[in-house]
């Protein structure tokens, strides 16, 4: 294999002879060997995003020439197009700022614009300085939590929030689809009143809809991005007017709508919005883990359950017993809100941990949130498609609950009081008698009123 000889502030590196990175990304390969799983690709896209955004406004500006910025930005296209993805080999747990991540981009912008400019890796110095060009007018404690904020937005608009609209529009058709079918309802999972299977289901929808609701808010603080602030927010070796200008450009790559956070400090000190974020997911993961639970019950059997609704049998659910099936997509849904829970309790606590300027927490905060964003949007669009637009109702299984059911008892609450009804639906329950002999028999209502009474509305 050969090498070439890297250098930083601390000495030489061997670094692969076709790596784009440089001195400082091979240092942080052997000092971060902590377990597989390395820095999103979408943070990688929201830096170099942020970094063709800064070499635009920093051209503008007058202290970036324009062949640099040129090179710059055709480097961090290619990065966008996915080109080179095998160049970015850090592990999430590393420096909790984000430092040597932000290197390792620094280094394969740089090093790629050197080949762009028809130098080779190792001529030096680069044409295109990683520091002092490619990184002008920035800090890693501004710009890798402005490409956290670029990637989990990104994600929200083209992942999480279209797979929760048209799992919505599934229960809007389902529920006018059995708006007419009458059903036992349960509480404490025991019989209660009756309802509709589509009022049944519109309890899902508008759990859905308000998830929704404080996601979409939550947002409106994650884009407020924190480029500028530099160092500690105060925009230290920045050119004045930098940061509105690099968001102008933001904005013009994204084809979004990020502003400028009212105040840097409190956007690099702390991830306070994308803990927001988190809880938003959180309560998506609350609402979709009881919607799991209730299909879940209403399946069951198929003959010694409620078996009131019938799953799609999607595949064979048992290696030993023949011809059983499983409610798996409500089982795979469930385990994400688990891990979605899971990471927002990581997150929390990451976001707990903002000491004085910094928050050094961002590798694990920034996974985890993208990692709830994306499962929890894919997990949604499996149960939409391949459980939810599939169920069908068990009519003659719903139809005997409802008859069999005692709880129908309490339309008589208001003809005889709370006390008699209490006494029929206790002697039918006794005598293993329907409510209408148990009612006659005890003699507490006539015939003719209690079928007035009990008459379905």
């Amino acid at each position: 294999m050969n090498y070439r000889i890297e250098k930083d502030t601390l000495g030489e590196m061997r670094v692969e002879a076709d790596k784009l990175w440089g001195a400082q990304t091979q240092r942080a390969m052997e000092n971060f060997v902590i377990g597989k799983k390395k820095m999103p690709i979408e943070i990688i896209y929201g830096i170099a995003t942020a970094k063709k955004a800064a070499a635009c406004a920093n051209c503008d500006l007058g202290v970036l020439p324009a062949d640099k910025r040129d090179l710059i930005v055709t480097a961090c296209d290619e990065i966008l197009a996915g080109q080179w993805d095998d160049q970015f080999p850090l592990h999430i747990w590393q420096t909790g700022s984000g430092t040597q991540t932000n290197m390792n981009v620094n280094e394969v912008i740089a090093h790629r614009g050197q080949q762009l400019h028809g130098g080779k890796l190792d001529d030096y110095p680069l044409y295109l300085s990683p520091n002092d060009d490619v990184n002008k007018s920035q800090s890693t404690n501004d710009i890798f939590p402005t490409g956290m904020r670029i990637a989990a937005t990104k994600m929200l608009l083209t992942h999480t929030i279209p797979a929760i609209l048209d799992i919505m529009k599934t229960y809007q058709e389902k529920i006018v689809e059995y708006a007419d079918i009458r059903k036992i309802g349960r509480t404490h999972l025991m019989d209660a009143t009756p309802l509709t299977l589509g009022q049944e289901l519109s309890g899902h929808l508008s759990q859905i809809e308000h998830g929704l609701d404080t996601l979409l808010k939550s947002m409106e603080h994650l884009k407020e991005l924190p480029i500028g602030g530099t160092a500690v927010g105060n925009g230290i070796n920045a050119p004045e007017g930098y940061d509105k200008l690099a968001l102008q450009y933001i904005n013009t790559i994204t084809g979004l709508d990020f502003v400028n956070t009212p105040n840097k400090f409190e956007a690099m000190a702390s991830h306070d919005s994308l803990a927001e974020v988190s809880g938003a997911l959180k309560r998506l993961a609350i609402s979709f883990m009881k919607i799991a639970n209730d299909f879940r019950l209403l399946n069951s059997g198929p003959r010694c359950g409620i078996g009131e609704v019938v799953l799609p049998a999607n595949e064979p659910g048992s290696s030993i017993m023949p011809g059983k099936v499983n409610p798996t997509q409500c089982e795979a849904l469930s385990q994400v809100c688990c891990q979605v829970i899971g990471n927002d309790v990581a997150i929390t606590t990451g976001a707990m941990q903002g000491h004085l300027q910094l928050n050094v927490f961002m590798p694990l905060i920034g996974r985890d949130l993208l990692q709830s964003s994306r499962l929890l949007a894919d997990v949604i669009r499996s149960f939409n498609d391949h459980c939810l637009k599939g169920i069908t109702p068990n009519r003659e299984r719903i139809r005997m609950h409802l008859n069999n059911s005692l709880m129908l008892v309490t339309k008589l609450s208001p003809v005889i009081g709370y006390y008699n009804a209490a006494k029929i639906a206790q002697h039918a329950l006794n005598e293993g008698l329907t409510l209408r002999e148990a009612a006659l028999e005890l003699k507490l209502i006539s015939e003719e009123d209690f079928d007035k009474v009990m008459k379905m509305d």
